[in-house]
């Protein structure tokens, strides 16, 4: 498979949050804690046998989670205990060596590589258009500011975002956590399955493909126009503008014309 449109370069995303996982079980077992810093990049890279660029890779995923913070000048640092002791997320792997961690790690909600890439994009799509539209009705209810900081954070992350997968990264992380500012729980659940999907291997080949600078923009731009609308508690607008964002990334997953 050639590259995308724009010479966007890309990794698969399973591959990032497995190396994100064995870097957090390496803090853990390293003795690291909530607060405390993490090696350089390039001590990483030598500990794991890994590139720097998968490791920055990687640090974005955690980033965007919201399971690390990197401050210019001054390293990087865990935001969580490195087991998700002071979060949602349970530990995703047990001791052993870090390939055995890699090998072992399930997604998020507990489906494995093989099962994400069962679910076909054009599912995932028709899915993600009924559900999140409605839903921000409950997030213009029910967000707090602490939920409109962690959704700027992931505005803004997108708006640096150097590269696609960059940008797919904290495109999850901003879609998640508005869906997490509906406060229910059910339905944080389900949109985690769809979170899930979108780690396959299906869906990844087909967004790799329809990936380009040009529509990496627009796809900010709505989210900030969605961001806007979920900020000033309007919530018809908020719909139609998740509406008419999903609308186009169908469109140019599917070659519609939404």
């Amino acid at each position: 498979m050639g590259k995308p449109p724009g010479d966007i370069p890309v990794q698969p995303a399973d591959h990032r949050h497995r190396l994100a996982e064995v870097i957090l079980d390496e803090s853990r077992r390293a003795g690291l804690r909530r607060g405390s810093r993490l090696p350089t990049e390039r001590q990483l890279a030598a500990n794991l046998g890994a590139t720097r660029t998968s490791v920055r890779r990687a640090l974005t995923v955690l980033e965007a989670e919201g399971r690390i913070s990197r401050e210019v000048g001054r390293g990087t640092f865990l935001r969580e205990e490195p087991d998700g002791s002071t979060g949602d997320r349970a530990a995703a792997g047990q001791a052993g060596s870090a390939d055995t961690v890699a090998e072992q790690y399930l997604g998020p909600g507990g489906l494995r590589p093989g099962d994400q890439a069962g679910f076909a994009p054009a599912d995932v799509m028709t899915v993600r258009r009924l559900l999140e539209p409605p839903a921000m009705r409950l997030v213009v209810a029910w967000a707090t500011a602490a939920d409109f900081e962690e959704i700027g954070r992931c505005l803004t992350g997108g708006e640096h975002a150097a590269s696609y997968d960059e940008f797919e990264t904290w495109d999850l992380a901003l879609h998640r956590s508005i869906m997490a500012a509906s406060h229910s729980p059910l339905l944080t659940r389900l949109y985690a399955v769809i979170e899930e999907a979108r780690h396959g291997r299906f869906w990844g080949d087909l967004k790799r493909r329809s990936a380009s600078r040009e529509r990496q923009r627009a796809y900010q731009a709505d989210h900030a126009e969605l961001v806007a609308a979920l900020r000033a508690r309007d919530a018809d607008r908020a719909v139609e503008a998740m509406r008419a964002h999903l609308a186009r990334v169908a469109g140019h997953l599917f070659d519609e014309t939404a």
